[in-house]
């Protein structure tokens, strides 16, 4: 399993987090076609993974405002509809721990481009997609190989950018995921209203392809294959190092809860909206106030990283969580769907960077893996609080919903900042 490679984690000076080869850590041009010297600028290949992060955003938020109109074109319930996204969520998640271990044994460009060829499959086929039935199958398929792109770009900051700089690159990688949340939740639900939400899902398979052709200009980072040999060095034994670390175990339940209150729950952001009158176009524009808060928050963040501890940015980030629940509880209504889209954004901003960070440094010795599990959590948890909440949604009950988010989020955001309090002292 690999680890940072150069002394990934030696206290190189960048103080703008902007170089990833921190003074002297280069990247091997492999797997990397045509790139030559132009890619070896630390700025374009940040460019690049925000670029693989957005795309993936694109594609995974761009269902939401699509599960009504999808429901009405089969003629099915809002909760079968559903299952379009949860399938995605559950597939994104099984997977990251498949994409991890190959991105190890492949490189972490190459994985990548891979998965973007099942990606661009699953694309047509949701596009063409005759039943329901064949448009769930099809998102799955496409979820379980977008599934490889923001882990690969996690690990390869990772694998790149010194510790002490790490969360601003991350936190690029956020905001590139934030704009793309913004973009799909708010461009899905317009394109939909103008030209269907096939053609959504065309747009996202088109730029699963131009993502392909794009990553070849990225080189794999110095170190980035594994040289190990047998299933149980590749899989078994790092993922029995993070399990038996107990803090790695305490993230993994941090991110399963905040993909089920965050994640799963966005999810019905825009349909209730749309359970009142509203068109897909004006209930996604409400809902991309969370990537609109993202984007702008995580400029906040990076600014703040040295500054602020991260139990610090944690707290931060749990009581927008905390405070984003209790809008559509007053009402549902465009204004108050757009202010809780903003400040899950900051939660987002804040908490969620917070928390992928300390995935990459709670076990450096397996950090693919970790990652890894993390966004499988992640996006269990999400697949969770989307099933759970589809019976309430069908029923157009938002407001238990809504409520159960709101519950959830206060233990949420203090075990975080506690937590990540702890692991500093002691880890000083």
């Amino acid at each position: 399993m690999s680890t940072t490679p150069g002394g990934g984690d030696a206290d190189r000076s960048d103080p703008d987090g902007d170089d990833p080869d921190g003074g002297g850590t280069g990247a091997r041009d492999t797997g990397g076609g045509d790139a030559g010297g132009a890619v070896r600028d630390g700025t374009r290949r940040l460019r690049l993974l925000q670029l693989a992060s957005l795309t993936s955003t694109v594609d995974r938020f761009a269902i939401a405002p699509l599960l009504v109109p999808i429901a009405a074109s089969f003629s099915a319930p809002l909760a079968a509809a559903a299952g379009a996204a949860g399938g995605y969520f559950l597939a994104y998640g099984l997977m990251q721990v498949v994409w991890g271990v190959l991105s190890d044994r492949i490189g972490r460009v190459r994985v990548m481009r891979v998965a973007l060829v099942g990606a661009v499959l699953g694309g047509i086929a949701s596009v063409l997609a005759p039943t329901l039935g064949v448009l769930v199958v099809a998102r799955v398929l496409t979820g379980a190989c977008t599934a490889a792109l923001i882990p690969a770009a996690l690990v390869y900051v990772g694998d790149t950018w010194p510790a002490a700089v790490r969360q601003r690159p991350l936190s690029d990688l956020l905001a590139a995921t934030a704009l793309g949340t913004a973009v799909a939740t708010a461009g899905a639900g317009l394109l939909a209203d103008l030209a269907g939400w096939r053609a959504v899902l065309g747009v996202t398979a088109a730029g699963c392809a131009v993502l392909f052709v794009a990553l070849r200009a990225l080189p794999e980072p110095d170190g980035a294959r594994s040289t190990s040999r047998g299933f149980s060095a590749a899989v078994v034994r790092p993922l029995a190092t993070v399990a038996g670390n107990g803090w790695a175990r305490l993230v993994l339940l941090l991110a399963f809860v905040e993909g089920a209150v965050v994640l799963g729950v966005l999810t019905y952001l825009a349909p209730s909206l749309q359970a009142g009158g509203s068109s897909a176009a004006l209930a996604g524009l409400a809902a991309g106030g969370y990537g609109v808060g993202a984007v702008l928050f995580s400029r906040v963040v990076r600014r703040l990283v040295g500054r602020l501890g991260p139990a610090a940015l944690a707290g931060t980030g749990g009581g927008f969580l905390v405070v984003a629940w209790v809008f559509p509880l007053v009402a549902v209504h465009p204004v108050t769907v757009a202010a809780a889209g903003l400040c899950l954004g900051g939660a987002g901003a804040f908490l969620h960077s917070t928390l992928q960070t300390w995935a990459t440094e709670v076990v450096p010795q397996a950090r693919a893996t970790a990652v890894a599990l993390f966004a499988t959590v992640l996006f269990l948890g999400s697949s969770a609080g989307t099933a759970l909440g589809a019976p309430l949604a069908d029923a157009g009950r938002f407001a238990p919903l809504f409520a159960a988010a709101l519950v959830a989020s206060v233990p949420l955001a203090l075990v975080a900042a506690w937590t990540r309090a702890r692991y500093a002292r002691r880890s000083s």
